[in-house]
């Protein structure tokens, strides 16, 4: 984990460029690190990398284990043996600029089911036997996960509260009986997941071959649809229909009067704790086994969460109940041997929730795109922060920097104009300059900032159900002069990998 001060880029795989409608772990993705080195940034970051349920957000996902098979690369696959060029010829024209998750979802969906019928008789001896060893060190999510894929095709992707009792019950009778007719679905989907942890492991190598390390994300809470909630139901609050008693989300504010209803269900957390919070372990150290440093989203549930009940239609009916608090992170620390985390404190934050960030020495977030309502006291204006902390210049719920420009109210326009001391002609690069400037440890900024693009590349809108999560960027516009650019911030702000010292002459 980088101690020092680094700069970094968040930009999601889905949005890379390549042919194939969606961004993937495949060539393009190496030419990325590559290219994100040549700018001394040591920071990559990403959006959870687990399989995407409803409306394609990588925060509702099927599993808070697996990796999002939409991912793989066909020409990784093709590389390796298992696939031939001959079974992509029936890849649709697919837009450059943006991912169309339907017909992407349907093309790949049909190439991944080819690997899977051809897996053993294209595998070679050494993919065969790191496929196995692949399952059994995964057994204790992977096959759950397998089971729970395969009976959701089975059962035309409906939710599992939706199948026989007995599956829902998960009696072990119909668990048996399921896996055996279900059996070579259940392999494919190991297979799938076998391909994934591959490509990325292999990326994961280049990227830090270039020096650059891997920031990942744990949403806090996990979707009610998932193989998480199927085989633990007794770590969440569900009635005797496997139904949310309660559900996550957010109280009304002055953004949103009537409070944000997320749907997921809720931490049965003295079931957790008397576990040892086994599970949260388990999640931790699997996706630390993929990246070096988690963003730990929703920071504040950790402290006291708001319980909703599941018949309310908001979130203005519901109640501030206790998190875990010291005890979870102290457990986390304990088990994992230290804490590489990045708590994402946003939002309307207490002191208690501060004080919880501060015990444990974790780096809270600061979001420069708010800081500009006209007051100097502001905790996200860059002299007031604190060293032990990440600088955004917006994260991928913000609109972008030149968007929130463009819409921002004068007054906010006119402060953010005298704080920087620049005219705005260059918004995105007047923040990414104070972001880099300040003392905070990290300063990282989505790569759509970086190329001082408009609303149009928003990744998501948090209101909005549908329609997010599609931006791409195009090969062309990772350029050397924008490369050269962000070099530039980084030797001058001393963000880049420092030269290492020479000996002293004897």
């Amino acid at each position: 984990m980088i101690a020092g001060r680094a700069g970094g880029i968040l930009l999601h795989p889905t949005s890379l460029p390549g042919p194939y409608g969606i961004g993937d772990l495949g060539p393009a993705a190496y030419r990325w690190v590559e290219w994100l080195a040549s700018t001394g940034c040591r920071l990559w970051q990403v959006l959870p990398l687990g399989p995407t349920g409803y409306g394609d957000s990588p925060y509702q996902s099927f599993s808070a284990f697996a990796g999002n098979p939409l991912l793989i690369s066909p020409d990784v696959l093709v590389q390796n043996g298992l696939l031939t060029r001959d079974e992509m010829a029936d890849m649709p024209a697919f837009p450059e600029d943006h991912v169309d998750f339907g017909p992407v979802i349907a093309w790949k969906d049909g190439l991944l089911t080819r690997l899977t019928e051809n897996f053993d008789a294209r595998a070679s001896r050494a993919q065969r036997e790191a496929y196995l060893r692949f399952r059994d060190s995964n057994q204790d999510w992977l096959e759950d996960y397998a089971l729970f894929m395969a009976l959701k095709r089975a059962h035309a992707g409906a939710p599992w509260t939706e199948w026989s009792n007995w599956l829902c019950r998960r009696e072990p009778d119909a668990l048996a009986a399921a896996a055996r007719g279900l059996h070579s679905d259940v392999e494919a989907q190991c297979v799938r997941q076998f391909c994934f942890f591959r490509q990325w492991e292999s990326l994961a190598q280049a990227a830090h071959a270039a020096d650059i390390e891997l920031v990942g994300d744990i949403p806090i809470f996990v979707a009610h649809d998932s193989a998480d909630v199927w085989s633990h139901p007794e770590f969440f609050t569900l009635d005797a229909s496997g139904q949310p008693a309660f559900v996550a989300g957010v109280p009304p504010d002055y953004f949103s009067p009537t409070g944000q209803r997320w749907g997921n269900p809720l931490y049965r957390w003295e079931s957790m704790r008397a576990d040892g919070y086994g599970w949260w372990l388990r999640r931790l150290r699997a996706v630390l086994s993929m990246v070096d440093i988690v963003r730990l989203d929703h920071f504040r549930g950790f402290e006291a969460y708001w319980e909703i009940p599941a018949s309310a239609p908001t979130a203005e009916t519901g109640r501030w109940a206790p998190g875990p608090g010291a005890d979870f992170l102290t457990a986390v620390r304990n088990g994992l041997g230290s804490l590489p985390l990045i708590a994402e404190d946003l939002g309307v934050i207490t002191p208690g929730v501060k004080k919880l960030r501060t015990d444990f020495d974790l780096p809270g977030m600061k979001i420069l795109q708010f800081a500009f309502d006209g007051h100097p006291e502001h905790e996200f204006l860059p002299h007031n922060y604190p060293v032990r902390c990440v600088v955004y210049t917006g994260t991928h719920d913000n609109d972008t920097v030149v968007g929130w420009y463009e819409s921002a109210p004068e007054k906010e326009r006119d402060f953010c104009r005298r704080y920087l001391g620049r005219d705005g002609t260059d918004i995105a690069w007047d923040q990414i300059r104070s972001a880099w400037a300040s003392v905070a440890q990290w300063a990282i900024a989505p790569l759509q900032d970086a190329l001082s693009l408009g609303t149009q590349a928003r990744m998501n809108y948090p209101s909005r159900e549908q329609g997010n999560w599609g931006w791409r960027v195009r090969a062309e516009q990772l350029t050397a002069e924008l490369a050269t650019r962000l070099a530039e911030f980084n030797h001058v702000y001393g963000r880049e990998k420092p030269a290492p010292k020479a000996e002293s002459e004897p």
